[in-house]
């Protein structure tokens, strides 16, 4: 019924990653687990630097500030794409299509900004400790998450005026299992995808430079750390900027490669991996990547689920 009404129907169709009935059933509880994982992890995370009084530091702070992103971008797909894999249909609303491309570039660039913000906590902390109190104040720490949520709400408004202003005149198909917004500019029958093109363009560079920002902030950082006399604070050093190290490198990886690949017509099954490490996997594993070599975190954890009250 979908394929037939396709080209006069307001929604799109979202062909996700299998027509088999029995792989749907499969997919939608596989994505259900890792959504439940995923979700659990990053509100312990939240819980944890809220309520601990240990965990009041700015790079927990911003860590939380990670996990509510993570939280909520997992929270925009995921579960469109159960309830679609349920229903054994792909249909998506325009309305779904477009608060879907809100949310989630707003959080993707999110993500982005704050991931560059912790970096650069991390390179003070590292690099000048003597002047860390004055330079990441908690003004300055409310202010840097301020403009990051700031900043996803401009890029998602961006977004959605843009994306949806364009005529869509193919067959409304989207080779994905949410409204990505190079599936979305395929449909185009005009130039129109042209301006989109242009925002996505800026806000690459943008990216770009925050890559490079952190790039460089890590550079200073081992300089620092390989001239560090004690072994013991090079491994304290490690155990909290390795994870994000590796956070970063996850999240900006698979996502590059993900919208690089985006240009073919039908996408393989390396294209829906990717997309699902950049969207699923890297904002499930997050809390466990965190909390693997912090003893802070790892504590904080065990007051929680031991129920033990959070002290000084």
């Amino acid at each position: 019924m979908y394929l037939r009404n396709i080209t006069t129907m307001s929604g799109f169709l979202l062909m996700g990653f299998s027509d088999n009935r029995e792989l749907q059933i499969l997919h939608a509880l596989l994505f259900l687990v890792t959504y439940l994982l995923g979700s659990a992890g990053n509100f312990i995370i939240i819980t944890i630097t809220t309520l601990d009084p240990q965990m009041q530091s700015p790079m927990y702070y911003f860590l939380k500030h990670l996990s509510l992103l993570d939280l909520s971008s997992l929270s925009v797909t995921v579960p469109q794409y159960i309830d679609n894999c349920l229903e054994d249909h792909g249909y998506i609303s325009y309305t779904q299509c477009l608060l879907q491309v809100f949310f989630f570039t707003a959080f993707a660039w999110g993500e982005v900004a704050i991931l560059t913000v912790m970096s650069y906590d991390r390179y003070v902390a590292i690099c000048l400790p003597l002047h860390y109190e004055a330079i990441m104040s908690p003004r300055k720490c409310r202010l840097a998450v301020t403009v990051v949520w700031l900043s996803s709400g401009i890029t998602g408004t961006l977004y959605i005026t843009t994306t949806f202003s364009i005529r869509f005149c193919r067959a409304k198909i989207i080779h994905q299992f949410f409204c990505d917004v190079p599936q979305l500019l395929k449909l185009s029958c005009s130039n129109d995808y042209l301006i989109v093109t242009g925002v996505s363009g800026l806000l690459s560079a943008m990216a770009f430079a925050c890559f490079i920002g952190i790039v460089l902030s890590y550079v200073h950082i081992f300089s620092t750390v390989f001239r560090m006399p004690s072994g013991e604070g090079r491994s304290k050093v490690f155990s909290t900027c390795l994870p994000h190290l590796f956070v970063v490198s996850l999240f900006l990886s698979t996502g590059s490669c993900a919208y690089l690949n985006t240009t073919s017509d039908s996408p393989t099954a390396l294209d829906f991996l990717f997309s699902i490490f950049y969207t699923v996997l890297s904002p499930t594993l997050n809390p466990v990547i965190y909390s693997l070599r912090n003893e802070t975190i790892k504590s904080g954890v065990r007051k929680l689920l031991l129920s033990t009250k959070f002290t000084g």
